[in-house]
């Protein structure tokens, strides 16, 4: 049997409607001098993918086909997602090839990239955001595809520029966002810690207490070492953070900014992490562990390796039911130490090195946030003072 010998097959739609397809081998890729298939799909008829796998036989029998290799969004993405995995940290690239999994490829793979038109994307821009909060994302992804097209000469121009997202839509998704404050005032903190320190979980109380006042963020507590921290001068060096890579595995990264810094401490919160320090040395040494190496983690599972991230919205969402508090994800106590700083009179770039903020917008939107809170706390002290 000729290797370019296929079978048209018929399969069924989610909501029952029948379709066609094919996979057929076109050959060795001159480039890389490897064997290559390409696929087609949803084709209504069976007479339909009959001519498309003719037209296909006829364009390798002239040798013509690898000119149009790149016909759909899927082959595209295919040439894309090898450049830009060189590109990116190993769990950005993850990341991102998850978004494309689940949301972009299922809507857009089989398109013909010629023929995908404004309406097209609109109408899958419209679908995302009815059923994703961060639709946005997925859009600019999906876009990315495009412009690798236009620089690859399969497209001139790329129809996402040309999506509208409605007014009423943003408000809505703004209204969504302002509804749930994702962080504590001072007075909620307080409560927060005290409740967190009746708990017989040190380490997880040493963890939020350090994210509390720190400011930093939960990838990179996780990766601390004890030659990280320094008691004697109350500070603490970042300078990496840990991240979920292939196969699901954590592994060791650079900080998100890629930038390392030392932020000073307060004492109490050094107190509570030699505390700890000890307690480990204490509990690990039941469990078979030695923990006097300076590369010791500060914050490790019962094996002594990394601490699985999603563990801390467990601890925190037990402690937050348990005591009636307001529900805060483990990252908004990042924000809460933002917020906190501001309030206590630090100007924005001080906040900024803090936090390790590549860019001062972001610190800016936290300020503009707070001074918000602030004009409104000023004038119910006004009203309250007047009594009128």
């Amino acid at each position: 049997m000729s290797k370019n010998t296929t079978t048209i097959e018929k399969y069924e739609l989610k909501n029952g409607e029948k379709r066609y397809r094919f996979q057929i081998y076109v050959g060795i890729d001159p480039l890389t001098g490897k064997e290559k298939r390409t696929r087609r799909s949803n084709f209504k008829t069976q007479r339909e993918a009959k001519i498309e796998l003719a037209r296909i036989k006829l364009q390798i029998d002239n040798g013509t086909f690898f000119k149009q290799v790149a016909e759909t969004y899927l082959d595209v993405y295919n040439l894309w997602v090898k450049q830009y995995e060189k590109t990116v940290e190993e769990s950005t690239f993850v990341k991102t090839t998850g978004i494309f999994r689940n949301h972009i490829l299922p809507a857009m793979s089989d398109y013909k990239v010629e023929k995908i038109t404004i309406d097209v994307c609109q109408k899958h821009v419209d679908e995302w955001s009815d059923k994703l909060k961060k639709f946005r994302t997925v859009k600019s992804y999906a876009s990315k595809v495009l412009d690798f097209a236009i620089k690859r000469g399969y497209i001139q121009t790329n129809p996402f520029n040309h999506v509208e997202t409605s007014a009423s839509l943003k408000r809505k998704q703004e209204s969504k966002e302002e509804k749930k404050e994702n962080f504590y005032n001072r007075e909620e903190l307080i409560e927060f810690l005290s409740c967190f320190e009746k708990e017989n979980n040190v380490k997880a109380y040493t963890l939020f207490r350090l994210l509390a006042f720190s400011g930093m963020r939960k990838g990179e507590a996780l990766a601390l070492r004890w030659k990280d921290i320094s008691f004697r001068d109350n500070e603490i060096q970042i300078n990496k953070a840990i991240s979920r890579g292939k196969d699901n595995q954590l592994y060791e990264k650079s900080t998100k900014t890629g930038v390392a810094r030392t932020i000073k401490m307060d004492q109490h919160t050094m107190a509570i992490l030699k505390e700890w320090q000890k307690k480990q040395k204490e509990d690990y040494f039941k469990l078979g562990f030695n923990t006097k190496s300076p590369n010791q983690l500060v914050f490790s599972n019962e094996y002594n390796e990394f601490l699985q991230p999603t563990k801390t919205r467990k601890w925190i969402l037990h402690v937050q039911k348990k005591y009636h508090l307001k529900e805060v994800s483990t990252h908004g106590l990042r924000h809460t130490h933002c917020s906190l700083l501001f309030e206590a009179g630090a100007k924005i770039k001080e906040v900024q090195d803090r936090l390790g903020h590549s860019d001062i917008q972001t610190t800016m939107n936290i300020y503009a946030h707070v001074t918000a809170k602030a004009k409104e706390s000023a004038i119910q002290k006004f009203e309250e003072y007047l009594s009128i």
